[in-house]
């Protein structure tokens, strides 16, 4: 405990540090207060009554994103996803149109530029359309003043919404700037912890209730095991040694030869948590589908009412396969062989017993492709976690802590935050957050720089 206060301490002595976090902690809180102010027109009372239904639905998961700011219809209904759903994009069009791939592999700092600012126009694009989405949806629950003019309403709180998605954005960038880092996960898991407080203290009060207090505490260690278990398949890696070029060392008649080894990560789970929300996304396709039909409802029988639960069997197994095929697909496009090969041939290194070019590429391949079965079938079970969670008389929003893309992305985010930290502290030779080791976040798992800066 004081070497805890001691690590605090030293945090709070460098100014630049401070700083940062300080800047950070305000950006957020910024982002949090405006999650709050409703869109003018909105009656608020009939969203707090429809936000004690069934979150099980796209809704649910945008709301969770957002901290409750898209149920609650606030200047941040939509939160920064229409800027993710536009990265996404523009990462997906890197590896299949040539014109976004040479902007992101060979125009260096101008071509990040342009990525940049097609990737900000898109997310307007997106805004504007998610935004009428969206307001058509609270004409639908019946949460707009009658009194207001139709299009006075729609003209203004497009706009608004839009405003709101383009500032969340430049939160995003300015904690990325002068904050600590990356501002845009930083804003997705503020709004994901957001929540967890009040769906902890739910659990906790109704199992007082029931006198179930020795079950919560079971609770509480499964959680902690899960946690743990999702520690290790961020952090996971496949150490290929490789031996680097023989270089003479000493003087005059004592020179020898030393061979430098050093090692190529390969991660256990390269795709981080892109399977899951791809996944997610077409898990959720015949909900919308339902709540847009004729109907505007949920089907209640047949198998799409079984995908519409996330409980059920069949829900749970077609998402558990998708995330398998998506893991697949997304490490093959991330992880280039062929690249690893050139870098180690153009720094005179090698796979000992392997020859250099393409035998290379073939051997981290087929290396790839055998880690990655079981990061895949590790990363289905831990999003189908919270369906187990919910069986087992878990609250559903507690249960959705247990896994999936909440738990997965605030242990990286965190992960990488306290990686960050921990290297000032070593920069200003004081000690890390650990006895021993270093933390390792997502951007930090190559010793090979070369290589994460050239893929």
């Amino acid at each position: 405990m004081k070497r805890f206060f001691t690590t605090l301490r030293n945090i709070w002595e460098i100014k630049e540090l401070r700083t940062r976090i300080l800047f950070t902690l305000g950006m957020i809180l910024i982002f949090r207060v405006g999650s709050f102010i409703v869109l003018p027109g909105v009656l608020p009372s009939v969203l707090e009554a429809q936000s004690q239904s069934d979150d099980n639905s796209l809704l649910g998961l945008i709301n969770a994103f957002t901290g409750g700011a898209f149920s609650q219809a606030s200047v941040f209904a939509l939160g920064i996803m229409p800027y993710i759903t536009a990265s996404i994009i523009i990462q997906l069009l890197g590896f299949a149109v040539p014109y976004f791939q040479r902007l992101q592999t060979k125009e260096g700092e101008s071509g990040r530029k342009k990525l940049n600012s097609i990737t900000r126009l898109l997310t307007v694009a997106i805004t504007l359309v998610q935004g009428g989405g969206y307001l058509r949806y609270l004409f639908f629950l019946k949460a707009v003043d009658p009194n207001i003019p139709q299009g006075i309403f729609w003209f203004s709180n497009i706009i608004i919404l839009a405003a709101g998605t383009v500032f969340a954005m430049w939160l995003g960038e300015k904690i990325t700037d002068k904050g600590l880092g990356n501002g845009t996960s930083l804003i997705i898991m503020a709004g994901i912890i957001a929540r967890l407080p009040f769906a902890l203290g739910f659990e906790f009060q109704s199992q007082l209730d029931s006198n179930g207090l020795l079950f919560f505490v079971v609770e509480m260690a499964l959680w902690f095991g899960v946690v743990l278990l999702s520690i290790m398949i961020i952090q996971a890696v496949r150490r290929i040694p490789i031996q680097m070029a023989k270089k003479a060392v000493g003087r005059n008649d004592s020179v020898g030869m030393r061979s430098e080894q050093d090692y190529i990560p390969l991660k256990l789970n390269a795709s981080g948590v892109m399977p899951i929300i791809f996944a997610q996304a077409l898990m959720f396709l015949p909900t919308t589908a339902a709540q847009f039909s004729a109907t505007g409802g949920t089907a209640t029988t047949g198998i799409l009412a079984a995908l519409n639960d996330f409980t059920s069997v069949p829900y749970n197994l077609v998402y558990f396969l998708l995330i398998v095929v998506f893991t697949y697909v997304y490490t093959a496009l991330i992880v280039n062989p062929q690249n690893y090969a050139e870098y180690l041939k153009r720094n005179n290194a090698f796979i000992p017993s392997v020859k250099p070019g393409q035998p290379t590429a073939d051997y981290i391949d087929a290396i790839t492709s055998r880690i990655t079965l079981p990061g895949a079938v590790f990363l289905g079970i831990i999003a189908i976690l919270p369906a187990f969670a919910a069986g087992i008389g878990i609250n559903r929003n507690f249960a959705v802590f247990f896994g999936g893309t909440s738990l997965l992305i605030m242990i990286s985010v965190i992960l990488d935050t306290l990686q960050q930290i921990e290297s000032h502290l070593l920069m200003r030779k004081y000690e890390g957050l650990t006895k021993s080791g270093r933390i390792q976040g997502r951007a930090t798992q190559s010793r090979l720089q070369g290589i994460g800066d050239s893929i």
